[in-house]
């Protein structure tokens, strides 16, 4: 069994890389002319989705409510696999990614990152207060961001949680943006935060929550907005079966 997940992690990265060939050409056109930043989405969804379908990893997405594309959201996903941010590839409105500065190092897919994504070094706070300020200015452009709330694979016992950090709520709030929580149950069991990294056929699914309105809300919000958000995943993790602790 083990060899078997060895080769299909091995195929599975293999059929990333070439993707990511694939697609480097046209994602030099948002890089390119910045005003095409909605093409970044497209692609992500385009990538996401051949991937998943090459890699045999069934995927499913799941709208709780009604996600319109012309409008702005701050998604905010659970975060315990690395397969969090080809999953959120998924979501249907166009975004861009607040993610760790670690990315940016890869090789290639790094520079890609870094040029059409926000990226945060968690150690710096110079860095962290830069990547508010980006993210303040990308909304002003327009866009949508995806921001992982927990700021990284955290958590001791996924699926479960690590208590969220306030940038994405203060910056909803400030901006007056809704923010759609998002449950990913399953990818802690696909492809595990561990030494091996071995992937598994589990179904990928994406449920994007009903939006959280932020236009009656002041910066005194920001911990009822957070705990609003982390109870929703929460409920979420446990309408599933994980309502105890997995070691």
């Amino acid at each position: 069994m083990k060899i078997l997940k060895l080769l299909h992690t091995i195929y599975g990265f293999t059929i990333f890389i070439l993707l990511f060939l694939v697609f480097l050409p046209f994602l030099f056109i948002p890089i390119i002319s910045p005003s095409q930043f909605r093409l970044t989405g497209i692609l992500n969804r385009w990538w996401a989705k051949s991937l998943f379908t090459l890699v045999f990893l069934p995927y499913k997405v799941e709208q709780r409510a009604a996600l319109d594309a012309s409008n702005q959201y701050i998604f905010c996903p659970n975060h315990t696999s690395y397969m969090d941010i080809p999953a959120m590839g998924l979501t249907p409105v166009n975004t861009v990614f607040v993610g760790k500065i670690e990315i940016a190092r890869v090789p290639l897919f790094g520079f890609m990152y870094s040029k059409l994504h926000i990226t945060v070094n968690r150690k710096s706070i110079k860095s962290k207060g830069n990547a508010v300020k980006l993210s303040l200015d990308a909304l002003a452009e327009g866009k949508s961001l995806v921001i992982f709330p927990e700021g990284g694979i955290y958590a001791d016992t996924p699926p479960y949680m690590t208590p969220f950090k306030d940038g994405a709520f203060r910056t909803a709030i400030e901006k007056q943006v809704p923010i759609v929580p998002v449950t990913m149950p399953n990818n802690w069991l696909i492809l595990p935060d561990k030494k091996e990294m071995l992937l598994t056929r589990e179904v990928i699914k994406v449920i994007f929550h009903e939006p959280i309105e932020t236009k009656s809300l002041t910066l005194s919000d920001v911990d009822l907005l957070k705990n609003k958000v982390y109870s929703i995943i929460d409920n979420e993790l446990k309408n599933h079966g994980y309502n105890k602790r997995h070691t």
